[in-house]
């Protein structure tokens, strides 16, 4: 067996070497969670949960919330009797994903025999999402590698990259979502920044068992994550840097140490757990290939399979989601000529010719601080004007609470255009959508609006205020399709409600915007399966679709950290307007667009085949 423990230069607190001593034994532990062809574990576990229900499904939540507290907070819950989640840190150790592993197994046994409860559409789709979610995590587990996100979108082979791991999430989990109204806020602050380097030394006995495995990332994505680590260290020993900006600033006014404390924590524990972390990143990139996919990596192939499966929620294989892909992208390109042609622009591919019009100064926003407020005053508007629109496409609308953000400037580097999500459960977090800003040329003011509609309203905030309102395990559990599809459906809305009815300019960034999604479908499945190096999946988007090397270099270099996760926009959307139009031809003149997509974002975020019996149930209950 390989020695995984980590070499730390600083002697060991008693609570490291107790993790190191669970992480050897849970590494051999971890194969006990294979599950059969069906997802359903093979043996019957001691601990199946004896509840009934909604009960049940409330102390599955729980269950795991226990081992993920910083979901807890994020959704508002760590309060009353769970107050002590907000003191804690998810365990990134082999032995607390063994953990996890090991919950799942058990809460999947204790479902999978419910029957459906006549009547009770809700409950039964509830726990059809438990049964989903967790057979789909288990056959994560079962790899040798990864993070399995387990109702999540996040599932990635590398523990630790550009886009990737504690040193990125903590500091902006800590800044962004962590409370600090009260002086016990702030303790539960000093304690979380306390586990920082535990949960960041857990992590590296992961990557230093991959690496051993030969497990190592493409070399394109190793210098950035390198760099950016580099960067969160300067800035760590900067007095501190946010880590300590963040507590001090927020407990202005209050009488204690908790800004002190915070620069000790950073100075003695963070930084050299940092420090470590970066060694094992420096001793991955002298091995390291540009080979950009998961087939030319151990179980690259069987890991790339299973992520699709997890991104689509289908087993449709990666051959055939290329294809669909082509066809999805010369569709929408037939759309987009019409459009160009009638504003001048008639020479070229459809891809040359938004190329051109990317370089029109009339849609650019101002370089620097200029143009970055122009942006966040552009995306105020766009939110007011579509949240005002919503009760034409549904008959119980939400607050639509969500506030806007610029990306941490670590993570600006390595991250997406944008990307956003639910708050609270009681609303009382706002969503949000984080912007990047790194340059202002990443936007136009033809694309931002879509961009605001898939992010915000009536896109990711919108939908996860739904979600919001069903049982806690609802609003954890997720699926990539459901969620991103539902995403670039609200695009659609608000293209549908007006949007760009006296913008053609703006449609056109709507359009380009699906193409995009269909880009993806034929990128990811070419870099993980057909050999595509990084460039081509670079060159594709700029010649085929027209968009900015500055915006697609970062989302080719996400494709090959989270494999799979890209295909599952597109072919979301493709099945939810597939289920509109098959109510609209079932009802005829009973169908309404209020009625469809209530039923949609009531029935919450689903597997594909549960959202096409919820439908059902629909169209049914439209019939009477």
């Amino acid at each position: 067996m390989q020695d995984t423990s980590p070499t730390i230069d600083t002697p060991l607190s008693r609570r490291n070497a107790l993790q190191l001593l669970a992480a050897g034994t849970a590494t051999l532990a971890l194969p006990a969670c294979a599950t059969t062809e069906a997802g359903t574990p093979a043996a019957a576990p001691a601990n199946a949960l004896p509840l009934a229900g909604e009960q049940r499904l409330d102390a599955i939540a729980w269950r795991l919330l226990e081992l993920a507290p910083e979901g807890a907070t994020g959704l508002g819950v760590d309060t009353g009797i769970h107050a002590n989640l907000r003191t804690r840190l998810e365990d990134r150790s082999p032995a607390g994903r063994a953990r996890v592993a090991e919950t799942l197994k058990a809460d999947l046994f204790a479902v999978s025999s419910i029957e459906p409860v006549p009547g009770e559409a809700s409950l039964n789709t509830s726990f059809a999402v438990v049964r989903s979610a967790f057979a789909t995590a288990l056959e994560g587990f079962a790899l040798p590698y990864g993070d399995v996100a387990v109702g999540g979108w996040r599932n990635t082979p590398y523990v630790v990259i550009q886009n990737v791991g504690a040193y990125l999430d903590l500091p902006r989990f800590l800044d962004a979502d962590h409370p600090v109204k009260t002086p016990e806020d702030a303790d539960a602050y000093i304690a979380r920044l306390g586990q920082f380097d535990g949960q960041l030394d857990g992590e590296l006995v992961r990557i230093r068992a991959a690496t051993d495995m030969g497990l190592v990332p493409p070399d394109f994505l190793l210098d950035r994550a390198i760099a950016q680590m580099t960067s969160t260290i300067a800035d760590a020993r900067a007095d501190g840097g946010g880590l300590v900006a963040s507590i001090e600033t927020r407990t202005k006014g209050m009488n204690g140490s908790w800004a002190s404390d915070a620069r000790r924590i950073v100075a003695s524990e963070v930084v050299p757990a940092l420090e470590r972390q970066l060694a094992e990143l420096q001793r991955q990139r002298g091995r390291a290939k540009s080979d950009p996919g998961m087939r030319e990596r151990p179980h690259g192939e069987e890991f790339y399979a299973w992520a699709l499966r997890a991104s689509t929620t289908t087993r449709v294989p990666a051959a055939e989601i290329h294809e669909r892909g082509l066809q999805e992208l010369a569709d929408l390109h037939a759309r987009m000529d019409p459009i160009l042609r009638s504003l001048g622009y008639t020479k070229g591919t459809v891809g040359e010719r938004m190329a051109a019009l990317g370089t029109d100064k009339r849609f650019m926003f101002s370089e620097g601080d200029p143009g970055r407020d122009e942006i966040r005053a552009f995306i105020r508007q766009r939110i007011e004007w579509v949240r005002n629109q919503m009760p034409r496409a549904f008959r119980q609308v939400v607050p639509g609470n969500v506030e806007v953000r610029r990306l941490p400037l670590s993570e600006e580097p390595g991250a997406p255009t944008a990307y956003g999500g639910a708050g609270s459960k009681d609303g009382t977090v706002p969503g949000k959508m984080w912007i990047n800003m790194r340059t202002t040329d990443l936007h136009r003011k033809y694309d931002l609006p879509t961009l605001v509609h898939h992010e915000a309203i009536p896109g990711h905030v919108w939908q996860g205020e739904y979600a919001n309102r069903l049982p806690l395990i609802r609003s954890i559990l997720a699926f990539n399709a459901y969620s991103e599809g539902w995403a670039l459906y609200g695009e659609q809305l608000a293209d549908e409600l007006g949007a760009y009815d006296e913008d053609p300019v703006g449609r056109l960034g709507y359009l380009q915007s699906l193409a995009f999604r269909a880009c993806r479908m034929v990128v990811d499945t070419g870099l993980h399966s057909k050999g595509w190096t990084r460039e081509a999946g670079v060159r594709f988007f700029m010649e085929k679709n027209g968009n900015k090397r500055e915006e697609v270099v970062n989302e080719v270099d996400r494709y090959c950290s989270w494999p799979g996760q890209a295909c599952g926009y597109k072919m979301g959307h493709s099945q939810i307007v597939a289920q509109r139009k098959r109510a609209q031809d079932e009802l005829g003149a009973a169908y309404d667009l209020r009625d469809f997509d209530q039923a949609v974002v009531d029935g919450g975020n689903v597997p594909l085949d549960v959202l096409a019996d919820n439908v059902s149930a629909y169209i049914a209950g439209r019939k009477g």
